[in-house]
């Protein structure tokens, strides 16, 4: 199928040509036509298969059917998303789509000042993309007036509720026109996400273009084991002997992160940290040079996991496994995006198998092991074996709040900013 069989206008293919595609992913394919009618969607894909283009460009084309005179007031799409860099990646994609739509953006999050915000939105904006923490401090401000808004898209639903945001994404719905077009995307297709869709989506059509929970099938995963004291040097011994320039590291603490980087430097492999602590101005500079290849090695925490958007990243490590199984697909898939091939590897120590055993069963398979000469497990097996030794779980972190099993709990909250 081709992007001019989808319905979309001129101004948005040419935008689309001029980013070089031509063909759109299946999720694009399937979701396009369907918000373009102007119902509710209920969308599911793994990561890396286009979700933001999905929604933007019908998007784009909705709002710019209203008369000129209405354009550039009030908000009439508001695009929810967990994280800062998700919000700006949103945003970036609505700046990119719509160059030739005669429609204006903002975008607001924590971790940088508000008075540029409130400038922008006084000026007025079409479309606002924002992290639900700052929305509700413009909303307790006054400086936002969401009463206009036409569109309401909840992006990576399961991330906002795994992060405790289910109470401030009901009072933004307090603020919000009954009557509206509600679009809900998510990676995962989880029955916390379908309680949220069964609350506010109205005869939705339900799309999903992967079995749920799995990853790209472009993505290549194996998991080395090793010992936990000599993850570090495996690591080293992997990207040296490989020769590779752009790896994305995923630990389970913001402190593990820092140590981390710090320690491959000492390796002398160029590496930096980006996590929740880090000034959003840091973050956004750790990134650009990850990005240019000023800098090899990016080490993040969960944080970082949805909202990287990096074209052709060749590879992901698992440093520390995830708590929650599920992110485990949600970080792997920084790879192996709109078609490319990706390599995800895991690093996991003895402590680590019931993490294992849980990820593998979100993925309804076994990861393949590979032993790499030199770094053998101590207890001389590869993780999942059949070895009864008692082990400890490891600790969450605040990296990851608990999960929570239904709305009428309150949740540990995590705000952006």
């Amino acid at each position: 199928m081709s992007f001019d069989l989808l319905g979309l206008r001129a101004e948005l293919l040419s935008a689309v040509a001029a980013q070089g595609y031509t063909t759109p992913t299946p999720i694009q394919s399937k979701t396009i036509p369907v918000i373009l009618e102007g119902r509710d969607v209920l969308a599911g894909a793994q990561t890396g298969t286009g979700k933001t283009a999905a929604f933007t460009l019908p998007m784009l084309q909705l709002l710019s059917r209203s008369p000129q005179e209405t354009r550039g007031r009030l908000p009439r799409a508001l695009v929810l998303t967990p994280t800062r860099e998700l919000a700006a990646q949103v945003h970036e994609s609505v700046r990119t789509y719509g160059v030739n739509m005669r429609l204006k953006s903002t975008v607001v999050f924590g971790g940088v000042g508000i008075n540029p915000q409130i400038e922008h939105l006084r000026r007025g904006v079409d479309i606002l993309v924002a992290t639900p923490g700052r929305l509700l401090d413009h909303a307790g401000q006054g400086t936002v007036n969401l009463s206009r808004v036409e569109i309401l898209v909840l992006d990576e639903a399961d991330r906002m509720l795994d992060m405790g945001f289910i109470h401030d994404i009901k009072r933004i719905l307090k603020l919000l026109p009954m009557k509206r077009q509600n679009l809900l995307f998510s990676a995962t297709y989880s029955d916390e996400v379908k309680r949220l869709a069964d609350g506010l989506l109205h005869n939705p059509e339900a799309i999903e273009v992967a079995r749920r929970n799995t990853a790209a099938e472009t993505i290549s995963q194996v998991v080395h084991p090793v010992g936990h004291g000599r993850k570090r040097e495996l690591l080293s011994h992997l990207i040296k002997k490989g020769d590779w320039r752009q790896v994305l590291v995923f630990t389970r603490t913001k402190h593990g992160a820092n140590r981390l980087s710090t320690q491959l430097e000492s390796d002398g492999i160029n590496a930096t940290a980006i996590h929740g602590n880090k000034s959003q101005a840091a973050r956004t500079r750790a990134l650009a040079d990850f990005k240019s290849g000023v800098v090899r090695i990016l080490v993040a925490t969960d944080i970082a996991a949805r909202g990287l958007d990096i074209d052709s990243l060749p590879h992901v490590v698992n440093y520390d496994l995830p708590n929650v199984p599920e992110d485990y697909v949600h970080r792997i898939g920084r790879t192996g995006r709109a078609g490319a091939n990706g390599m995800a590897l895991s690093l996991v120590s003895s402590e680590e198998k019931d993490l294992l055993r849980d990820i593998q069963r979100v993925l309804g398979r076994n990861i393949p092991v590979e032993e790499i000469p030199g770094f053998k497990h101590e207890a001389a097996q590869a993780p999942g074996s059949a070895n009864r030794e008692p082990e400890r779980r490891p600790e969450r972190h605040l990296d990851r709040p608990r999960r929570t099993n239904s709305f009428s709990r309150q949740p540990s909250r995590r705000r952006n900013g």
